[in-house]
Formats: C-alpha cells, structure tokens, sequence
C-alpha cells in the first residue's frame, strides 16, 4: 500500500484528535490553541473556524498568515523522521505541529515549547 498523502487530511478530523491527546494529559484545548496560533500565525478566532470547516492541512497552511521565525528551532523525531530533514515543505509544518503536540502532551512548559 503506498504512503498516504498527509496534507489530504483534513485538519478539522485532527484538530480534535490534537486536543483529545493534550487532555488525556492534563493539559487544555487552550494551551493546543496556543501552540497552533503561535505556528501558524493564526487568530483564536481565524483557528476556531478552520477547526469547523472541512480545510485539509494544504490550505490550511498555505492560508496560515505566517510562520514563526522560531519554527525553523523544532526539531525531533515524528513517526520514525527527523523533523528537521523532511523536504517537502507542507509534511515538514505537519510534522511540527505533530511535534509540537507532542511536547505539549508530555508536560514540556508552553515557553520552551514556543521556543521562545
């Protein structure tokens, strides 16, 4: 079976799974907000609608106002791949975010995780 295009998912199917995984460890739906608007640049109010309308991850980010200079900092591992030496450039902001999530969900402070 071949690899399954991640950009073709839908954000507003994961968006809930992102919280799901923060609050199974105790952290909130607002702190993955945070996390998601610092990377992107979106507003509370630009991410809220995205999260309810059918957008995959390829227009959601290439709507996404701007990322971060900081975002070129994250670094890791994410499902068996370097985060930092995935070249296209789409996965590569998927796979942030996913690290990103993750780093939430394991009790990493908000400060370090915004790089700031």
């Amino acid at each position: 079976m071949p690899p399954r295009d991640i950009s073709k998912l839908l954000f507003t199917t994961v968006y809930p799974l992102y919280v799901q995984k923060a609050e199974r460890k105790q952290r909130s739906q607002e702190e993955v907000d945070t996390v998601i608007c610092w990377l992107t640049g979106y507003s509370r109010e630009q991410l809220a609608r995205h999260a309810t309308v059918n957008i995959d991850f390829q227009a959601f980010f290439d709507q996404a106002p701007a990322l971060p200079p900081n975002s070129a900092l994250i670094t890791g591992v994410v499902c068996g791949l370097r985060v930092e030496a995935i070249q296209d450039p789409i996965t590569q902001k998927i796979r942030c975010l996913d690290k990103l999530i993750d780093e939430l969900a394991k009790g990493r402070p908000l400060d370090k995780i915004l790089r700031k």
